[in-house]
């Protein structure tokens, strides 16, 4: 009896126009990529690109060399200094080079040398001096010449004990800073001469080359866009009347010319301001013109293209 019925009320909702339940609403909108850019973070020439539009890319992959000719003379430059740095802090460390603590050990033998000659002659002078054989002067005179030549070592012992000491914790202490200061402008260099050769950030297919090889690319504008996998969208828009009644996370059926059937839109984005209308008045007459931008998260999205256009419904 109930099949019957609703043949009948089909029946005539096929003559009379209007009679019957109102279709369920539909929301219009498009579809839309989320792309990966690839930038170089400093201007330069592009030597090569690696890719073509449409190709298959894997993250990490070499995508555009850029000319590196001013970075490799800076890392150049950098590892010199950093190499400076180490030699002076190693010097400071391990006191006077063994040449110039040679030369002092050399006139230590000569001072032993002269003070033992001094000696002797001391001894004999005073032995003759008790003979009455010089006069006093002379003892004294080989006196003061004893004295000078145990001065002297005194002198070269106190210089070969400082060639031995490494250096004062200040000295030490600003030569370990100019080390970390030239280790940190070598990191430096490096990273830029890293960046004058642009890596795939992601997996993904290449969308859009935006530069030929041979031209300048500017500093943080792209050259080239990814499109990972599963990165499409829904955009569509709602209508005043019907905004209230949506909330994260909703689902709705997409239907496109050429689509699969059985695809599924989870809302993720409602504006809050209305889209896309021209200047009117906020009367309630004119409230119908007004729209609210949404997204929605696709499921599957195998064989969709940006730009196509869509319909939405309400999920059953």
């Amino acid at each position: 009896m109930s099949s019957l019925r609703d043949t009948f009320l089909a029946l005539i909702a096929t003559v009379i126009p209007g009679f019957g339940p109102d279709a369920p609403p539909v929301y219009n909108g498009y579809l839309e990529a989320d792309y990966v850019h690839v930038a170089p973070l400093g201007a330069g020439r592009i030597l090569a690109i690696e890719a073509a539009e449409g190709d298959s890319v894997a993250e990490g992959q070499v995508l555009v060399t850029l000319e590196d000719t001013s970075q490799t003379a800076q890392m150049r430059a950098a590892l010199a200094g950093v190499a400076v740095a180490e030699a002076n802090l190693q010097n400071l460390q391990t006191g006077s080079r063994e040449a110039e603590i040679a030369v002092i050990r050399a006139s230590m033998r000569k001072a032993e040398a002269d003070r033992t000659l001094a000696q002797s002659t001391l001894t004999r002078s005073a032995q003759l001096l008790a003979q009455g054989r010089v006069p006093p002067a002379q003892v004294d005179q080989d006196r003061a010449t004893l004295a000078s030549a145990e001065a002297q070592i005194d002198q070269l012992t106190a210089q070969l004990e400082v060639a031995q000491l490494p250096a004062r914790d200040a000295q030490r202490v600003a030569a370990e800073a100019a080390l970390d200061g030239a280790r940190a402008e070598a990191d430096l260099a490096q990273s830029a001469l890293d960046d004058r050769t642009l890596l795939a950030p992601v997996g993904g297919s290449i969308e859009r080359i935006y530069y030929e090889a041979g031209e300048v690319a500017a500093s943080g504008v792209p050259v080239l866009s990814i499109l990972p996998p599963g990165q499409i969208k829904a955009v569509f828009f709602l209508p005043e009347a019907g905004r209230s009644g949506f909330a994260l996370g909703d689902q709705l059926t997409l239907g496109c010319d050429g689509c699969a059937s059985g695809i599924r839109a989870t809302i993720t984005r409602l504006e809050s301001d209305p889209q896309y209308t021209p200047p009117i008045l906020y009367s309630r007459d004119e409230r119908a013109r007004l729209v609210f931008r949404a997204e929605a998260r696709l499921t599957p999205v195998e064989g969709l293209l940006p730009g196509q256009p869509i319909t939405l419904q309400r999920a059953p």
